[in-house]
């Protein structure tokens, strides 16, 4: 995004998405600007899949023109501003502290619209992810991602499986604020039908897995957005060949 216009934009995506699809809480002034707006998106940088074909038919079929958005907010931009909005439901400090020579990035309030909702459009917004990746030269991506449902015994066996076999190691690990602590160990390892569990993950956890990614410890309800959070840490340098050679140009 470069302009305001089009971060609004991609706020009214996610307010279409988040709120009218997704069910969650609007408070009164979020229902006035029909906007998922929020203290964070002046820092962000916002990442934007464009159809330019419904921005050009947009006075016809009133399509929008954003049809999939992410956040991406840089470690040097979010300290001086009272941090990353994942500090809020994980205690991410000390992992920050523990790698005080590396440089964080956050990812968040991904969406995309309905019918998009495809591989293609999740390979353009990871080569975004990647174009920006290779110019602010990140060492290490975090974020919140969400699984539908505030009921963890109804995600047992998917939050089991992350637990299991996403769980980050010693050097990468942390957890859920402790009064936001919801246990992820729900089923025993031997006990999950992986295959099942792989299916229930929303498609953005699964490629964050695919791309090498860990999983904190404990998740967090989020009841204004009817979900139930995980973190998500990514060390660039985790990133599997394949996938750094495809998203991540070099420069």
């Amino acid at each position: 995004a470069q302009k305001a216009a089009e971060v609004r934009q991609a706020q009214k995506l996610r307010y279409r998405i988040f709120y009218k699809e997704g069910g969650a809480i609007a408070d009164a002034a979020t229902k006035l600007a029909r906007r998922d707006v929020d203290a964070f998106d002046p820092l962000c940088d916002h990442l934007l899949v464009i159809d330019h074909a419904a921005q050009m038919k947009s006075r016809l079929r009133r399509a929008p023109a954003v049809v999939g958005t992410y956040r991406l907010l840089r470690q040097e931009v979010a300290e001086p501003h009272g941090g990353f909005y994942s500090a809020s439901e994980f205690d991410i400090r000390g992992l920050i502290a523990r790698h005080e020579n590396m440089k964080f990035l956050e990812l968040g309030r991904s969406c995309v619209l309905e019918p998009y909702r495809n591989k293609r459009t999740l390979e353009l917004l990871w080569h975004g992810i990647g174009a920006y990746v290779s110019r602010t030269r990140p060492d290490v991506m975090i974020g919140c991602a969400s699984l539908d449902g505030t009921d963890p015994d109804r995600l047992k066996m998917p939050l089991s499986f992350l637990h299991h076999f996403a769980r980050a190691p010693e050097e990468w690990r942390t957890t859920a604020l402790p009064h936001r602590y919801v246990e992820m160990n729900r089923m025993p390892k031997d006990a999950i039908d992986q295959k099942a569990a792989l299916r229930a993950l929303p498609p953005l956890i699964k490629g964050y897995l695919r791309l090498g990614a860990y999983i904190g410890d404990g998740a967090v309800l989020d009841y204004q957005f009817g979900t139930t959070d995980v973190l998500i840490v990514l060390p660039v340098a985790s990133i599997s060949r394949r996938y750094h050679t495809h998203f991540i140009p070099t420069v």
